[in-house]
């Protein structure tokens, strides 16, 4: 979607339809109510800005709420952002929906639902094995349909899906590069570990953290989950309480979310997987956004630190 508002320049006016994923009200400095806008199209999203903004905006311009505005793009603090010039909400004649406005990942449901298939059946220890099967029975839809965040990376439709087989895609390589490594361990961590995200985020549309998302979070929520369907499957063993350590660590710090660093092989690897492909998906897409020779707009989960495209071809040379 390279007309999409994620695509756009600076200084180039907008006049279009966009998705509120989130309204915030704040106050200038003498006093005046003003509307913090996040509008997405299936592009990406972009921050605006409403002035003066009346209680009626503040009732109507809410999340999921599809409206019709133009504006030009400007620059604040090294990211694009929307000058709003006039808004208002669609109409039915607009002939517009929510699904128009939402990202998805780059395969189907079908396909990704057939990779996840694929590595369970690589599975040869049954205990891990039937664990596995179990959570991919109970969630299947959700997991298929979920994004993996609410902003950063992966947070289109099937995003979470999409997450988890890009990390076994590289699981499996690097197995082949260290056969030591126990499969069947990186494999379940890789599909279980963020299995909880289906409990802390709200579902597809203007994704927002559910209370016990907000409250627990997705880590220890999928730990009291292992624990739960282990007991009812009638599961014992030292396969479970690694299982429960892979999705306990695999955040890598305790200052990045795990309770307890990575203390097994697997767990270690199993975490810088995911830095992996959540980095990669994040420059992926900030990268598509720029010419070659340019830099891509400030990205916060990176350091804030903004990359250079270079300005050459592969095949120079």
């Amino acid at each position: 979607m390279k007309n999409g508002i994620a695509f756009r320049t600076i200084g180039e006016e907008f006049d279009g339809f966009l998705l509120i994923k989130e309204s915030t009200r704040g106050t200038t400095s003498n006093g005046k109510p003003f509307l913090t806008l996040i509008l997405r199209d299936a592009s990406g999203e972009i921050e605006a800005k409403l002035w003066d903004a009346t209680k009626d905006d503040e009732e109507t311009l809410i999340p999921e709420q599809i409206i019709q505005v133009s504006g030009e793009i400007n620059q604040f603090r090294g990211k694009h952002q929307l000058k709003i010039l006039s808004i208002r909400l669609t109409q039915p004649m607009d002939n517009v929906q929510v699904t128009d406005f939402l990202g998805k990942a780059p395969m189907e449901k079908e396909e990704l639902a057939e990779k996840l298939t694929e590595a369970i059946f690589e599975m040869e220890n049954p205990k891990i094995q039937r664990l596995v099967r179990a959570f991919i029975k109970k969630y299947q839809e959700e997991l298929l349909t979920y994004p993996a965040a609410t902003k950063n990376h992966h947070e289109f439709a099937s995003g979470l899906a999409y997450h988890v087989v890009s990390m076994l895609a590289i699981g499996k390589e690097l197995h082949k590069l260290y056969p030591e490594i126990n499969k069947d361990l990186l494999y379940a961590g890789i599909i279980l570990h963020d299995i909880g995200k289906i409990k802390e985020l709200s579902g597809v549309v203007s994704t927002t953290y559910t209370l016990e998302g907000k409250m627990l979070g997705h880590i220890p929520m999928m730990v009291e989950e292992i624990g739960l369907m282990a007991n009812e499957l009638q599961i014992e063993g030292e396969e479970v309480l690694i299982l429960k350590h892979l999705v306990l660590s695999h955040h890598g710090k305790a200052e990045w979310g795990s309770p307890t660093p990575p203390l097994v092989r697997e767990a270690e690897l199993l975490h810088l997987i995911d830095l992996i492909d959540a980095k990669m998906n994040m420059l992926g897409r900030a990268l598509e956004k720029v010419q070659p020779g340019e830099f891509t707009e400030r990205l916060f989960a990176m350091d804030n630190r903004a990359f250079y495209k270079p300005n050459f071809e592969e095949n120079e040379g």
